[in-house]
């Protein structure tokens, strides 16, 4: 179950604006690995946009890598954990698997996963979009915010609770060890109407919050945790680099400054 609804019609608007004419540039993303394990991070571009660094590689707890972006973009960025890619074990990672590969080459990871969106201007001086997303469910807190400013207004914050011990068992996602690795949206879960605002619930005023978007909500207060979340967590801002933190507060000892 993909994005859904508010989010898609913001992101096939900007879409479509950023491929108007325009002087095309380079936008640079890092992506940090702040937790206490490795992560594999993946990238998938919507149609027409090229694939970014191969569209997965891998990080070590404290490392960083850029990312050299083309503007006009427009993609997610995921965090996959718990992969192996030396066997032929599918799928290769705990979350956020994508057809068993490490480089994605396009492809969409396996939810449910946080995920950043992002949509990338096509003329310098115009706002980038970004927000971080629920809406198929969550494995990793993550922070996204601009290097050049510290300005509130350009920054989603992680989590101030771990999703994963918060899950209702009904959502969880466990390994083979038994471990929760990752909690689903109830839409992902059930494929219900009413928790996939679709259908005669395809519209803010039918689609409210639920019992598990608002556990959402209160954990990780600046994502989407519905597809019509009030207000809208989606950030528009100018810069020419963003740091993605994968972990971003009080997750073991790997603490780097970028």
């Amino acid at each position: 179950m993909k994005q859904q609804v508010s989010i898609i019609a913001i992101f096939l608007f900007l879409t479509s604006h950023s491929m108007l004419p325009g002087h095309a540039h380079e936008v640079t993303f890092y992506g940090h690995n702040n937790c206490p394990f490795p992560i594999w991070p993946a990238t998938a571009p919507n149609t027409g946009h090229p694939v970014v660094a191969d569209g997965g590689f891998y990080l070590a707890p404290g490392e960083t890598r850029s990312m050299i972006v083309p503007s006009p973009w427009n993609g997610r960025v995921w965090g996959r954990t718990g992969c192996n890619f030396t066997s032929n074990r599918q799928p290769a990672c705990e979350t956020g698997d994508c057809d068993g590969r490490l480089a994605c080459n396009g492809s969409i990871g396996t939810p449910p996963v946080t995920l950043v969106q992002i949509a990338l201007q096509a003329e310098k001086g115009k706002p980038n979009f970004y927000d971080v997303s629920l809406v198929d469910g969550y494995n990793l807190p993550i922070s996204v915010t601009t290097r050049q400013s510290s300005t509130p207004k350009c920054s989603i914050g992680g989590c101030s609770k771990d999703l994963k011990y918060l899950c209702p068992q009904e959502l969880q996602v466990r390994n083979k060890d038994g471990d929760v690795v990752a909690c689903r949206s109830a839409c992902l879960a059930f494929n219900v109407d009413s928790f996939c605002c679709r259908n005669q619930y395809g519209t803010p005023e039918k689609c409210k919050p639920t019992v598990y978007s608002k556990i959402f909500k209160d954990a990780c207060p600046s994502y989407y945790s519905y597809a019509y979340d009030r207000p809208p967590p989606l950030i528009n801002c100018e810069g020419k680099e963003y740091v993605i933190t994968f972990c971003p507060s009080a997750w073991g000892t790997a603490h780097t400054t970028i």
